[in-house]
């Protein structure tokens, strides 16, 4: 009985918040979905840059969760700073995909390196990551489901963007 009392009267008092505090607490203690982003750093020659994490078998795209208040694309160049050493530019806009299982939104960018940096300067910059490898689309090598999605999703936005068929 006591803890149905307790809970009314929160709610009593929840409701009596301004909006946007109220707003705050539920973003604060009860956030319904997480955003990450992702980059494809892809060379002149197609291939794609991809880690593999500490934790994981499979090779992923550079990417991470956004910080609070943090721009996404800021946030996709700055996980792909802290994860492969590198400084890459955005291009395009970005394809999104969402995994209602996980509660993930992924912001998805096709990047390219910036001025002065060469693909064999990308490197394992954290302990989260173990190896890095430039993949092309024939390599057999096994990629998340999360960057493989991730990578049909920006083909076909790109796709809709020029007028052509993804992959061709």
């Amino acid at each position: 009985m006591g803890s149905s009392r307790t809970q009314r009267w929160s709610l009593q008092v929840y409701g009596r918040l301004p909006s946007m505090m109220r707003q705050r607490l539920v973003r604060a203690f009860k956030p319904s979905y997480t955003v990450g982003s992702m980059t494809a750093v892809t060379r002149s020659d197609g291939a794609v840059l991809h880690v593999r994490h500490s934790y994981a078998s499979h090779w992923a795209l550079p990417g991470g969760l956004v910080n609070r208040r943090e721009d996404v694309a800021t946030g996709a160049v700055r996980e792909t700073r802290e994860e492969v050493g590198i400084e890459v530019v955005l291009h395009g806009q970005p394809s999104v995909t969402v995994d209602p299982i996980k509660q993930v939104v992924r912001v998805i960018y096709r990047a390219g390196l910036a001025e002065g940096v060469v693909a064999t300067d990308a490197h394992p910059a954290s302990a989260e990551i173990v190896e890095v490898a430039w993949l092309d689309a024939s390599s057999d090598a096994t990629i998340t489901p999360e960057s493989r999605e991730a990578l049909e999703a920006l083909e076909r936005s790109e796709g809709v963007a020029t007028g052509r068929t993804p992959g061709q």
